[in-house]
């Protein structure tokens, strides 16, 4: 009898993650099917009760889930609970477990991926939702010279930044060094290049130019504020390229698309559930098969 995984999020034509998660349980002829459980916010906790069947081992969690699911689940270890942010969901027993592999797939791409020491760089990041939360908190364990917050809501943007200078100054007792600088600002100021000066990194955490969200076609930037040479890193990887990617090309800028971070957050979880290491070259190769259709 087969058991289930699930994708929980709003809305979900989007996802890569049922076929790379899919390919990698297949690899190992494990008898659990990798589903999608598209969940309007109204119906998080129905689906979360759901998951405690016997039949389920465990989802991922995305937008816009990923803040409002904590309080739903038995326990949440200490990292996600330092970033506010649940993306994996596993099931011990009777209770539920929330983690956080967005903050490794993140770093991991932009090191790998991207070829980016982001020790003592500048960065610049658009949104403050839960992928940002990750972000911000691994960028600044890597010791980032300093961080500008924006999002369409200022005081999400303020909140998410007070909480990382707060992580900063827990963390950072009786060590030496300078500390990042952690600033939230408004987000009409995207349009201005004053903005963008002395940037190094530019990271992308919205769902604007998504496939199939409300801004599918759109980027939060125009190619005219974008720096040459700076790194755009943009976490939407569907469609690819996205809207932005293509901008900050037009622009002379380097591109990192969020596929790499989609399945190195995505083995992190494949672990975490069946405790066997993931096929990442099967993951990757699924992914880009459905993302471009084999081109």
């Amino acid at each position: 009898m087969p058991r289930f995984i699930g994708l929980i999020g709003y809305p979900l034509g989007h996802s890569m993650s049922p076929y790379l998660q899919q390919a990698a349980l297949d690899y190992y002829q494990l008898d659990v099917r990798y589903e999608t459980w598209e969940t309007v916010p109204a119906r998080l906790q129905h689906t979360v009760n759901m998951l405690r069947r016997p039949e389920n081992i465990g989802a991922n969690v995305t937008a816009p889930h990923k803040e409002t699911v904590l309080p739903l689940l038995n326990e949440v270890d200490d990292f996600a609970g330092h970033i506010g942010a649940v993306n994996t969901i596993v099931k011990q027993g009777d209770k539920l477990l929330g983690l956080n592999t967005d903050a490794r797939g993140f770093i991991e791409a932009l090191e790998k991926d991207g070829h980016f020491n982001p020790e003592r760089k500048r960065v610049v990041m658009l949104g403050a939702g839960g992928v940002a939360r990750a972000a911000g908190l691994v960028l600044v364990q890597k010791r980032i010279a300093s961080l500008a917050i924006t999002d369409g809501i200022f005081e999400r943007a303020s909140a998410l930044a007070r909480d990382l200078v707060r992580y900063i100054k827990d963390s950072s007792k009786g060590s030496k060094g300078s500390l990042p600088g952690i600033s939230p600002f408004q987000w009409q100021n995207l349009g201005s290049p004053r903005t963008f000066v002395d940037c190094d990194l530019i990271v992308h955490c919205t769902t604007i130019g998504m496939k199939d969200s409300a801004q599918e076609g759109l980027s939060p930037l125009g190619a005219e504020v974008i720096p040459k040479n700076v790194l755009v890193y943009d976490v939407v990887y569907n469609p690819w390229p996205t809207p932005l990617l293509k901008l900050a090309r037009k622009a002379g800028a380097n591109t990192l698309g969020g596929l790499p971070m989609l399945v190195y957050q995505g083995a992190a979880s494949f672990k975490l559930w069946t405790d066997k290491e993931a096929p990442v070259d099967i993951m990757f190769g699924k992914a880009k098969e459905m993302l471009t259709g084999g081109k």
